[in-house]
């Protein structure tokens, strides 16, 4: 199974920075996208630090590792990277007074044949576009979809509550903190979409699905996506990233992990 990747960023309508980032390894097949908070320029620092340290180093292990690494490995190795750039995101945080409380959120997918290993902190997201239908895979690490999971509001009634950016996870905050992993089935023609809150945010998942299903490349689709979110007001960074799975794939089951803290070691 191959993979075609596209990636954009924009500032948006409101802001004069951007603190969204993305890194791309397209001969690994791994794409990470970070969306930063903090002081002045801060949130770019913690977001360009998360993409350019897990591409650096999982990419480097993936290329040593090779087709011999099972799922369960280039887990772990996922989960330990994000560990190393948490640490060092932290660090930068507590020993420099500009970047205090600096942190950033992470979606991070890397892509093996008919399958795909997705980890993500925080409130920015990954979709799966199959046969016409948009399917959220993941879930919001924010204090928002607590709520929902509790019943205190609707879905609906959340797409007009405040505080809508309340994360409850985010990297570089604390020294330790948990990526959430899934395993997802691939299937020739599906695209996967990563993206910050600046264009969930801006745009509801039915809007979102009528930006794809009019599109059929990835450039236009990725452009026309970014031009919704800014037309629907732009209010913060927009970044996405889009991979089509390319290539026949016997369908697997949808597996998924419990989440662990301890790195290296058997879950």
């Amino acid at each position: 199974m191959d993979f075609e990747f596209y990636s954009q960023t924009d500032t948006g309508r409101v802001r004069t920075n951007n603190e969204d980032s993305i890194a791309l390894d397209e001969s690994c097949a791994v794409a990470v996208l970070a969306d930063g908070m903090g002081g002045y320029a801060a949130g770019e620092v913690a977001s360009g630090m998360a993409c350019d340290f897990i591409k650096a180093e999982l990419g480097r292990w993936l290329r040593e590792a090779a087709e011999n690494a099972s799922d369960n490995d280039v887990r772990r190795a996922m989960d330990i990277c994000v560990d190393n750039a948490n640490r060092a995101i932290f660090s930068a945080a507590n020993s420099n007074p500009t970047y205090a409380g600096m942190g950033t959120t992470l979606v991070l997918g890397v892509f093996r044949h008919g399958r795909l290993l997705m980890g993500h902190i925080g409130d920015s997201r990954a979709y799966r576009w199959r046969d016409g239908v948009l399917q959220q895979i993941t879930k919001d690490h924010s204090l928002l979809q607590e709520q929902i999971d509790a019943g205190i509001l609707t879905p609906e009634q959340a797409q007009y509550a405040a505080n809508k950016n309340l994360v409850t996870r985010a990297l570089g905050v604390e020294d330790l903190v948990l990526l959430e992993t899934h395993q997802h089935e691939l299937q020739a023609g599906d695209v996967i979409m990563m993206c910050s809150d600046g264009l969930s945010d801006m745009l509801r998942d039915p809007q979102i699905a009528e930006v794809m299903a009019a599109h059929s490349d990835l450039a236009s689709m990725g452009a026309a996506l970014v031009s919704a979110a800014n037309d629907a007001g732009g209010r913060d960074n927009i970044a996405v990233v889009l991979v089509r799975a390319q290539g026949g794939v016997e369908p697997a089951a949808t597996r998924s992990w419990w989440p662990f803290k301890r790195l290296g070691g058997a879950s």
